[in-house]
């Protein structure tokens, strides 16, 4: 693994400080959600940090340009939804297991602590927290994991729309979480509104 570009660090002097999952997991949380006002967007991590704001992918892909900064690979797990919005997370790994950093607006979805011995049983982590307001559950596979450093290193400062992540991400191995004919329990009443708590609002 080539280490992190000398000459893109002083755009990133922030990422200094946050040298555990924990922090990186704080820091994202801070940044306010981006509800793309203007139309969809895929900002690289220095947009986000100049535009201040983020969604799950962009989140996921700052999260993992912070890993490779401190030494990890940048790697993303795209977990892929039916009647839904995929959630993407940055993976690290701590003492062989594995753990996410996740960026989302929601109660569910969040960090998840290196305890997860495969990216399978973490992925299943997800499961029972992916529903829709009807409490369908909507998760149906997840990817392996997804390294960064296929890509030249200008998905970290460019100042167009990195879709090619996105895309070939999505278009990327993926295992199914259950085989045809399982059935599935809606989620609960209480689940579904505990599901509808936000930490930001978005603006009128």
């Amino acid at each position: 693994m080539h280490p992190f570009p000398n000459i893109y660090k002083k755009h990133f002097s922030v990422f200094k400080k946050l040298n555990s999952p924990s922090k990186i997991q704080d820091f994202i949380n801070k940044i306010p959600v981006n509800f793309e006002p203007e139309g969809e967007t895929c900002h690289s991590p220095l947009m986000v940090l100049k535009n201040k704001k983020a969604h799950c992918m962009e989140g996921a892909v700052l999260a993992a340009a912070c890993f490779w900064y401190h030494g990890k690979p940048p790697l993303l797990l795209d977990l892929k939804t039916i009647k839904d919005d995929d959630h993407v997370v940055a993976l690290f790994k701590e003492n062989g297991r594995w753990g996410a950093v996740s960026k989302t607006n929601h109660a569910v979805l969040r960090y998840r602590d290196p305890v997860f011995k495969t990216i399978r049983e973490l992925a299943l982590s997800y499961f029972s927290e992916y529903f829709l307001d009807s409490g369908i559950k909507t998760l149906r596979s997840y990817s392996a994991p997804f390294s960064l450093l296929q890509y030249d290193d200008d998905w970290l400062v460019s100042e167009k729309d990195i879709w090619r992540i996105p895309e070939e991400l999505d278009s990327s191995r993926h295992f199914k979480i259950f085989s045809a004919g399982t059935r599935l329990r809606p989620a609960d009443s209480v689940e579904i509104e505990a599901g509808k708590i936000t930490e930001w609002k978005r603006k009128p």
